[in-house]
């Protein structure tokens, strides 16, 4: 691995960020790397589909999974690429914590999802203008149109309304003005983006016979919180294989042995859509 080139590098990332709300690198991974991110994801989906709170569903055909860093083989790949740090760092500080590792998976017949945001603003983005959180998605799957591409409302982490159902949930009213800022994106295997959760997108439908996994890393400033919605956690001697720069970015339990993640992030909006 080379070092991180220093924040000043990533100052068209930065600035993506603040005005589409997303950006990303084309041929990050090798196509391998990502075949191989595909089976990991396969494998820890069967696990979690056969039991309880193991896959919840956001909608239609589609559901979430969380699992812990050492179930995907090519984690530390990830978390340590160069961009990754250097986006994250340049976003969100030097102290930046590595909060999530799941994946989403729409599968044919899954339908559009509601128009939403993934959590409600922080104080901190309302008063401050500073994004507390970044999600970086990585696809095992090379997408096209027929595969329900990710739709995003660009420049639309800023808006702050009282008509936000639960704070992340915009009227049906006001669809038409994020259809008219939506760009779909098709990503191919060994891209990566990056985006605020904040900026209000949806998964479209599936019309192909093919399912579209995407994987989630999820990144915090320090003190934003949502490290309280995920059960992130790694055995002792998975945390020693880590190099420092990165064990310092995971602030997780470190145990003697793992416990099967149960499933928090609900997001009844988009199951009830």
């Amino acid at each position: 691995m080379t070092s991180t080139p220093s924040v000043p590098d990533f100052a068209a990332e930065v600035e993506a960020l603040r005005t589409d709300g997303i950006t990303g690198l084309r041929g990050a991974f090798s196509r391998e790397w990502v075949a191989q991110l595909g089976e990991d994801v396969e494998a820890a989906f069967a696990e979690a589909r056969g039991r309880e709170g193991g896959a919840v569903g956001r909608g239609p055909q589609r559901w979430y999974v969380e699992v812990h860093p050492e179930q995907i083989r090519g984690f530390l790949d990830l978390v340590d690429h160069d961009w990754v740090r250097g986006v994250s760092e340049a976003v969100l500080g030097p102290d930046y914590e590595i909060v999530e590792i799941g994946f989403d998976i729409p599968f044919p017949g899954a339908r559009d999802q509601p128009w939403h945001r993934d959590f409600p603003m922080p104080e901190e983005t309302r008063v401050e203008r500073r994004l507390t959180s970044l999600a970086f998605n990585v696809t095992t799957v090379d997408t096209v149109d027929e595969m329900g591409p990710f739709e995003i409302a660009q420049g639309t982490q800023w808006d702050d309304s009282p008509t936000f159902d639960h704070g992340m949930f915009p009227p049906k009213e006001e669809y038409g003005r994020y259809e008219g800022l939506a760009q779909r994106k098709y990503p191919q295997m060994g891209d990566i983006s990056v985006r605020s959760a904040l900026t209000i997108h949806r998964g479209t439908t599936n019309r192909s016979q093919l399912s579209r996994p995407v994987v989630v890393l999820g990144v915090d400033a320090p003190g934003a919180g949502n490290a309280e919605h995920h059960d992130l956690a790694m055995t002792h001697g998975y945390a020693q294989r880590l190099p420092e720069r990165v064990r310092a970015h995971l602030r997780c339990p470190v145990v003697d042995e793992l416990t099967p993640i149960t499933q928090k992030h609900t997001i009844e909006g988009l199951v009830m859509g």
